[in-house]
């Protein structure tokens, strides 16, 4: 089981072709690995065994007739709790959704895994709403890191960062409208990618407007890009997606690291110039920028030039936030995240003219980074100034400010401006936990990113190594 369980998707689909294990195989050994470790990490909302084992065998079923279906036939996906899903009811972390009311329905790239043969293995936890960058909700409580289950796994895409590094899933779904698929990424030791804005089309439409994007969260970038050519494929619900540029991601990444770098500026910035940075993260970065240099890349240490978007930031989010809640009554707010109500009421009381405010910053924002990447391919930072820090918790114990986007300053820029950027694991802290560097591309320029964030990976892996708790055994099986 071992063995299935630390397979990417690409191991897989060969392993498949060649009869060496069949989709029943690999789900039964996920399953049962997920029902040895979610106790310890809380990344599943939901598992329902009888259905994912029927859509294996449909799975199995084609493979040995010979017709198989699409890119990812009889690969386990696990499906972050924003995304519809018809067979099961989407809550999002909160008590005020009527579960019943969301069946039925799919979101664009549910329907596209479902194209392609993919293996629903369960919904993923979210923060109510996926409203912040910690993973916990009053419904389904908190949301642990695979590395050290004392910590978080970020947020808000927190559960599918949880699953993949524990041999719970090799391919996960996130969304990220501030850095929730880059933070959980970094925290939790995995590869994930906020894609151009409109490049993954997303339906229904996200209360945090053109800041959310919808991506995916995997073991591997080369897994990364196999999903991508999945996700990307047009959907006619979303009104704000891109035309499709039918780019095959995977095809994209291959070669060796020199061939993939040659030419390729990069632009290193640990600070961004106004980031206080973690020594230690600091370090690992430069030595990433190091050995992307070593590999051919033309690196340049510069930052971008612009001053800290947060209150830009701050604005647009928590005005979704206020969106997300304008039809919830008082009586249902007394059920929910009591601080995401409180962000929403105060955001709600700001004027038109606040909000436009925080609109032109975005949009200088956006041609400033334009500008920049005239002259440069690529942004090279850390994915954050810290490690995780206590599960639980919205920031770290005696941190400055109470609010989580606080201590993620490298992320929530990149989604002002809807520029790709992916989280690649480049590191572990003396502690154990692990580093992530971010690599921020030109807008639509998703296959400049995916490319040096695979040469990255090929040059210093780090996927042979797991968390302990994907060997141990979890509590139940101790005690028994």
């Amino acid at each position: 089981m071992d063995d299935l369980v630390r397979m990417t998707a690409l191991e897989l689909l060969n392993g498949y072709r060649e009869k060496q294990f069949s989709p029943v195989d690999v789900t039964q050994a996920m399953l049962s690995q997920i029902a040895r470790c979610n106790p310890v990490v809380n990344a599943y909302n939901l598992v329902d065994e009888e259905f994912t084992l029927a859509a294996a065998r449909e799975s199995e079923s084609r493979y040995q007739s010979g017709e198989t279906r699409g890119t990812l036939d009889g690969v386990p996906v696990a499906i972050k709790d924003v995304f519809l899903t018809p067979q099961w009811p989407t809550i999002k972390g909160s008590k005020t959704i009527d579960p019943q009311s969301t069946l039925g329905k799919e979101a664009p790239s549910v329907a596209a895994l479902n194209r392609h043969g993919a293996v629903p293995l369960g919904k993923t936890t979210t923060p109510e709403f996926g409203w912040k960058g910690v993973t916990d909700n009053p419904v389904d409580g908190v949301t642990r890191n695979p590395w050290d289950p004392s910590k978080t796994a970020g947020g808000s895409s927190g559960g599918s960062a949880a699953a993949v590094p524990l041999g719970m899933g090799p391919l996960a779904l996130g969304t990220d409208a501030g850095g929730s698929i880059r933070i959980p990424a970094g925290f939790s030791g995995l590869v994930g990618l906020k894609p151009s804005f409109g490049e993954v089309p997303h339906w229904p439409a996200s209360p945090f407007g053109t800041l959310a994007h919808a991506g995916p969260m995997t073991w591997t970038v080369a897994d990364c890009a196999l999903l991508m050519n999945v996700l990307r494929e047009a959907d006619c619900r979303d009104t704000n997606a891109i035309p499709r540029r039918n780019i095959d991601y995977l095809a994209a990444i291959q070669g060796e690291p020199e061939s993939l770098l040659k030419g390729v500026k990069i632009a290193f910035s640990a600070t961004l110039g106004y980031v206080q940075v973690d020594r230690e993260i600091e370090e690992t970065v430069r030595a990433a920028a190091l050995k992307l240099e070593s590999l051919g890349a033309d690196v340049t240490e510069v930052a971008p030039g612009f001053d800290d978007p947060l209150a830009a930031f701050g604005h647009l989010f928590y005005g979704g936030a206020a969106n997300a809640l304008r039809t919830i009554g008082k009586k249902q707010r007394m059920l929910m995240d009591s601080q995401l109500v409180s962000v929403s009421e105060k955001a709600a009381q700001l004027s038109m003219l606040d909000y436009l405010e925080a609109v032109n910053e975005r949009m200088a924002l956006c041609e400033r980074m334009a500008l920049f990447h005239k002259k440069y391919d690529l942004l090279l930072t850390p994915t954050l100034p810290i490690t995780a820090f206590a599960a639980g918790r919205e920031v770290p114990e005696d941190w400055p400010s109470t609010r989580w986007p606080s201590w993620t300053p490298y992320t929530y820029p990149f989604n002002l401006t809807g520029q790709p950027a992916i989280s690649v694991p480049c590191g572990f802290s003396t502690s154990g936990l692990p580093i992530g560097l971010q690599l921020v591309g030109a807008r639509f320029d998703d296959r400049a990113v995916l490319r040096a964030a695979q040469a990255y990976q090929l040059a210093a892996p780090l996927t042979d190594v797991r968390p302990q708790l994907f060997f141990e055994n979890s509590p139940e099986e101790e005690n028994a």
